[in-house]
């Protein structure tokens, strides 16, 4: 029921303004009325006249208009959104942000705003990587601002990396997810989970992986941004769609998956839905290996893979996850297997799974959720349901914690 909401959208002078375009028509399709606001260098990127058509407004641009000046107007509009959007939140924006500027009318109504905030960051990947914008980010976080993206991939100046502006849609969802937030529990916690297989590299052309579709993943990801939680999906090779709004991250192997996990951190829980392969090649070979008559079999030398979901279980408090959820696809023994691993690995929950079947592959699953309580066995359910129940048993949990503080 987005009908009647109002976004204030701050237009960063980035080659992603353009997006803002499609991000504008996107919101006014579902009933958001926006006011739209351009910095100086944003006009270099995208006309104000574009953007006040599809806005169906006045673009706002100067901080010194004397009649809307003479009512306070730049607090006027810090003031009337129920919500302010950056995007494209360049790295200067952010600067701005970060350390209390508020030199023109964009970084003043950042200042004077008692609405929540949400940032789409922007910027090559050097300026993304660089020391400063890593400490303003973690300011802007601990300030209590919002942040989706940025993706990775190619940009503009011809580099590769993260970077890129999140796409409208995602930028969209994350501004439904804040303008409804009555109805989330999980508004204001980071969750982050891994989905899919990891490939380990043989040679070129063949890999060692394991049969996940990254379904069910991919399905506890959805539920938990319908709870409000601002997700991280770390996810391996799958053909399954992110849901719009979730900071994706793909990977390939282990120790790419075990990268972006630290990396994602901190966060209040962690899922690790992924089926990891528990072996690599201990030396890929670069060129494809050939049979060559002889009958000869290559000798394969395995080396076994990080164990992620034991490596983020043994960190310090304060680093470690509130709560750190596990799965064990079993094909035998299911219960007293995963109770095993459950205190081998260290983690709070195990969500116990049957894999003999179709399960990986499938569109249901039956699961046990083991804990410090005991075992409780779930129905078998469509996978979407499985992940609504878990996100609503997770959101339970941290509500819990957070009366125990």
């Amino acid at each position: 029921m987005m009908a009647q909401k109002r976004i204030l959208l701050v237009i960063g002078g980035g080659v992603a303004a353009y997006k803002c375009l499609e991000l504008i028509r996107r919101a006014r399709e579902r009933g958001i009325r926006v006011t739209p606001v351009m910095t100086r260098a944003a006009a270099e990127f995208v006309t104000p006249l574009s953007v006040s058509s599809l806005a169906g407004t006045a673009v706002k641009t100067d901080l010194f208009d004397l009649t809307e000046e003479a009512e306070m107007g730049h607090i006027q509009l810090s003031r009337a959104a129920d919500l302010v959007v950056v995007a494209p939140a360049t790295a200067d924006l952010m600067a701005k942000m970060a350390n209390g500027h508020a030199n023109d009318l964009a970084s003043t109504l950042l200042m004077a705003t008692d609405k929540p905030v949400l940032i789409a960051p922007a910027m090559n990947v050097r300026m993304w990587e660089h020391a400063a914008t890593r400490r303003n980010l973690a300011t802007l976080r601990a300030d209590g601002v919002h942040v989706v993206g940025p993706d990775e991939g190619d940009m503009a100046c011809g580099e590769f990396g993260p970077g890129r502006m999140a796409e409208p849609a995602e930028i969209l969802a994350a501004a439904e997810r804040l303008l409804g937030k009555g109805a989330g529990r999980l508004a204001g916690k980071r969750v982050l989970i891994t989905s899919g297989p990891t490939h380990e590299p043989i040679d070129p052309v063949r890999y060692i992986a394991n049969r996940s579709s990254g379904k069910q993943g991919t399905a506890i990801a959805a539920a938990l941004l319908a709870e409000g939680a601002e997700v991280t999906l770390i996810t391996g090779p799958t053909a399954e769609p992110a849901p719009p709004g979730v900071k994706l991250a793909r990977v390939e192997t282990a120790r790419e998956m075990l990268a972006a996990v630290e990396a994602a951190l901190p966060v209040d829980a962690a899922i690790f839905a992924a089926a990891v392969a528990d072996w690599r090649a201990a030396e890929a070979s670069v060129r494809k290996l050939k049979k060559d008559g002889s009958g000869a079999i290559p000798d394969l030398k395995l080396s076994e893979n990080p164990d992620i979901l034991r490596t983020i279980c043994a960190l310090p408090p304060g680093k470690r996850p509130a709560l750190v959820v596990g799965f064990a696809a079993e094909t035998n023994d299911v219960v007293e297997n995963a109770t095993a691993k459950r205190a081998r690995k260290g983690c709070d929950w195990i969500v116990a799974n049957d894999v003999s079947g179709d399960v990986m592959g499938g569109a249901r699953n039956r699961v046990t959720l083991i804990d410090g309580k005991g075992v409780e066995d779930w129905p078998e359910a469509a996978k979407d349901e499985v992940a609504r129940r878990l996100a609503n048993r997770i959101a339970d949990h941290l509500a819990a914690e957070t009366a125990k503080c």
